[in-house]
């Protein structure tokens, strides 16, 4: 295989919706069955040979990555990390300086029960592939549509949306270097909402390709996601 392949995992924000009022210790950094979730995610990388590296992007401030990440083979902790995600993971792309045509996951590192099945079918079905794809899963319940009732403090149903096409993106996502550096750069001059990787090359017109992810790959976010995660891992 003559492309090369490497992992970006965008690890310079806190985790705000994690946050409770017993810690204020960045989620990634928080320990899931004694090891701290950001450890958890790069080594669930790291089990697939062919990523030739993964390099950790957290805040010029960070004091604590490098240690979380110590004796990892084939990972690097870099200082480049921005405002939002748009900005860390292209932060990461002009540090890193890789060639066009390299192929490039960016895994969030709140994912840290991303199978090993799953990766490696993410890498075998968009390893041609011009425009690249994503992990996601198809959504399998009823979808509501809520909104604020005039004049009270009450959610309630606006309608109900049909979920036939409705996918739950997932990471990793995996482009080339070049189109995704030139999309999220383009994205962000012009103002475009940049919520994944995905959605950068979207707006470029481009189609990613879906690739069936895992139940166990879902992004820790509330409190109560700790234990949950800690059942799978």
């Amino acid at each position: 295989m003559s492309k090369k392949i490497i992992a970006i995992v965008p690890a310079a924000g806190v985790g705000q919706r994690a946050l409770t009022g017993t810690t204020s210790l960045a989620k990634q950094y928080r320990l899931l069955n004694g090891r701290p979730m950001l450890r958890w995610t790069v080594e669930a990388l790291l089990a697939d040979s062919r990523i030739e590296q993964v390099r950790v992007a957290v805040s010029p401030s960070d004091t604590q990555a490098v240690n979380v990440l110590a004796g990892l083979a084939r990972t690097v902790c870099r200082p480049c990390g921005g405002e939002t995600r748009a900005h860390t993971v292209l932060g990461a792309l002009r540090d890193a300086a890789l060639p066009a045509d390299a192929l490039v996951l960016v895994h969030d590192a709140a994912r840290p029960g991303l199978p090993l099945a799953a990766l490696s079918r993410l890498i075998d079905t968009c390893l041609d592939d011009p425009v690249g794809g994503l992990l996601a899963q198809p959504v399998p319940d009823t979808v509501k549509q809520g909104g604020l009732q005039v004049g009270e403090d009450r959610v309630a149903v606006v309608k109900t949306v049909s979920r036939d096409g409705l996918w739950l993106a997932q990471t990793p996502q995996m482009f080339p270097a070049g189109l995704l550096q030139n999309a999220i750069e383009s994205a962000l001059e012009q103002g475009g909402v940049v919520t994944d990787e995905a959605s950068a090359i979207e707006l470029m017109g481009l189609a990613p390709r879906l690739v069936t992810g895992s139940m166990r790959n879902f992004k820790v976010t509330w409190p109560e996601d700790f234990e949950l995660m800690e059942k799978w891992l």
